[in-house]
């Protein structure tokens, strides 16, 4: 298999869980490249712990996860910086540093990662702002920022480097209708325009049903994957009760 023909994330075996207790046990599945990949299913479901084993931050009990074919558990310093460089991360609330300014958290992954003088720097961070629809916020703090302008920010901040994932962690938690559809859109226009695969961990149906055009449902009693496609596919056809009502829920 070529790289081009191979999925961008490959994750194989992979159990998960603490003090030898296991959350999730035996999951594969792979996340092509251009996907809009949704992690969906209940509170408790371990969600967001297969996101952070994804980005390299919760170490797994077995099993792989592979980015562009290398394993991200076993790979030597070099590859790790390499694939921290191609993937960017937005965790819930944008995790904005407060004491700096917008345009100062924007910048650095460009610092941390890169070799830019001070102008190439502020002038990717007003491109990246104003990809986002923050065009001038650069000297704004956190705090004079609402929800979801801190969400952009903080989605500013992952595009920095230009990667080819980037992850999303709960997006759309905390944020009213209007602006929850306006992140959405923007999700939409990265990964069509830009051509950036995503990876969404989401529980609301309306993100979920728009911007999907993957998923697995993982299931907090089998501790593992439930079902996997098209969320609205799995509308159309769900394979069992507990996807059936997870996707229909508030529908009369």
């Amino acid at each position: 298999m070529t790289s081009r023909n191979r999925p961008l994330i490959q994750v194989s075996d992979l159990s998960i869980g603490y003090d030898g207790h296991a959350l999730l046990r035996d999951m594969s599945f792979d996340v092509a490249r251009g996907d809009v990949f949704v992690i969906m299913g209940g509170s408790g479901s371990g969600k967001s712990t297969l996101l952070r084993a994804m980005t390299g931050l919760v170490p797994p009990m077995s099993g792989t996860v592979k980015i562009n074919g290398t394993n991200i558990w076993t790979a030597d310093a070099a590859a790790r910086h390499r694939i921290s460089q191609n993937m960017g991360v937005l965790f819930q609330g944008g995790a904005l540093f407060s004491s700096m300014t917008v345009g100062e958290n924007v910048a650095l992954p460009l610092r941390a990662f890169a070799h830019y003088s001070d102008a190439e720097i502020r002038d990717i961070v007003a491109m990246k702002l104003g990809l986002v629809g923050l065009s001038g916020f650069q000297d704004f703090y956190p705090s004079q920022l609402s929800g979801g302008m801190k969400k952009r920010a903080g989605l500013a901040r992952a595009l920095a480097l230009d990667p080819e994932i980037v992850f999303f962690d709960e997006p759309s938690a905390g944020l009213d209708p209007v602006s929850s559809h306006q992140l959405d859109d923007l999700i939409l226009e990265i990964n069509r325009h830009l051509g950036t695969t995503i990876v969404i961990v989401s529980h609301e149906l309306d993100s979920i049903f728009t911007v999907g055009t993957n998923s697995i449902y993982l299931d907090g009693a089998a501790h593992g994957i439930i079902a996997r496609g098209n969320p609205r596919e799995l509308l159309r056809n769900p394979p069992n009760e507990t996807v059936r009502q997870f996707l229909t829920r508030g529908k009369k």
